[in-house]
């Protein structure tokens, strides 16, 4: 397992918490952390952005199911 830590710094997000900086860590399999890494690197992208993103759009689409 390979962890990978967010951190919400983003000022322009539509939803605004009171506090942008909520961080948590997660643990994933190496082999999608290296696909993140890999997809991050190839589009000119923090780590953290692809999996803020990904979350985002996974949880807008489970609203729509």
């Amino acid at each position: 397992m390979k962890k990978i830590r967010l951190v919400m710094e983003n000022k322009n997000f539509r939803d605004k918490c009171s506090d942008m900086t909520k961080e948590f860590n997660v643990q994933i399999p190496c082999r999608l952390a290296e696909r993140v890494e890999a997809y991050a690197s190839e589009n000119n992208s923090d780590i953290t952005l692809v999996v803020i993103e990904a979350l985002d759009t996974f949880l807008r689409d489970q609203k729509s199911k």
